[in-house]
């Protein structure tokens, strides 16, 4: 007789709000230039500001809290066009997302800037690399970009990756104790985007194998990972 085939339980993945909040913003040493910046404002060096970083060290989260305290808008660098560009600077002040070469469209970006000057409004760039790192075709627009002022986010440190890690489990209201964070903190790469994966890999496991997230769950995930 053949033995009985027992259902895989399935871990049905489920959105999970990220707390874009001052409140909720972590700070330490790898980003306390970009909150300077935020803080700052509207006494900025310049109207038009570049912030730039790795993926997941904090860009977007403190593009948000500018947003808020600005009444900015925001839009993604590839979505922006040239006949949106009016109607995107209508608050006086915007967010443009992830500024990568060759995925914008550049007289869009171009238009964008001449407009703000002329209106004094505020433009708020976020981007991987710094801009003279990015291939730009349009020379006034290479030219302008290498103008504006950089704030640069870094990796985190520990002791922020430990306040992440912990960030992201209450994220996902996983309740998780000290030894877990312990174990992650020492064995993730340090940034952000790793202790974010982490913690969704051993939320959705977790629930695939009805278990709680614990240090053995997480040392068995790590190591086949």
């Amino acid at each position: 007789m053949a033995g009985r085939v027992h259902p895989r339980q399935l871990a049905f993945s489920l959105p999970h709000a990220e707390s874009l909040s001052r409140d909720n913003f972590l700070e330490g040493p790898a980003n306390a230039a970009g909150l300077a910046l935020v803080d700052a404002w509207p006494e900025w060096p310049n109207r038009i500001m570049w912030l730039a970083g790795p993926e997941g060290s904090g860009k977007s989260h403190l593009a948000a809290i500018w947003a808020d305290e600005a009444g900015a808008r925001s839009t993604a660098a590839n979505g922006l066009t040239a006949e949106a560009v009016p109607g995107a600077l209508a608050t006086g002040a915007l967010v443009v997302e992830d500024l990568r070469a060759k995925e914008f469209d550049e007289r869009a970006l171009f238009h964008l800037m001449n407009l703000a000057r002329e209106d004094g409004a505020y433009l708020l760039f976020t981007g991987r690399e710094i801009p003279a790192a990015l291939d730009i075709d349009l020379r006034d627009l290479r030219s302008r970009l290498r103008a504006l002022p950089v704030v640069l986010l870094q990796q985190p440190d520990d002791q922020l990756l430990r306040g992440l890690i912990v960030k992201f489990c209450a994220d996902r209201q996983l309740s998780v104790d000290e030894t877990v964070v312990s174990y992650l903190a020492t064995r993730l790469e340090r940034s952000s985007a790793a202790a974010r994966q982490a913690v969704e890999l051993l939320d959705s496991e977790a629930l695939r194998l009805g278990r709680p997230v614990t240090r053995a769950l997480a040392a068995e995930l790590l190591r086949d990972a």
